[in-house]
């Protein structure tokens, strides 16, 4: 998590996820609108697909709920898909 306007507050402190924790949380569902979530931030913020990738496999893919193919298998989509790598 990356804190927004840190010092600018006394007592208020504002967290965002950041953005490959973002792309990696719509993993498990893949319905259409979290593909073009991806799609957009993979475009709009020119997200590093090595990096997603040592993301998934270190953070993500040991604590994962069902089959892991199924998770690789859309990881492997998206990154064909829309950061190029084939």
């Amino acid at each position: 998590m990356k804190e927004l306007l840190p010092g600018q507050f006394k007592n208020i402190h504002l967290f965002v996820l950041d953005p490959y924790d973002l792309v990696l949380s719509k993993l498990s569902r893949n319905i259409e609108r979290d593909r073009e979530d991806v799609k957009h931030l993979s475009r709009t913020l020119h997200l590093d697909p090595n990096v997603l990738r040592a993301r998934y496999d270190a953070e993500l893919k040991p604590c994962l709920i069902g089959p892991p193919e199924r998770h690789d298998a859309t990881l492997e989509f998206w990154l064909e898909a829309y950061f190029g790598k084939s």
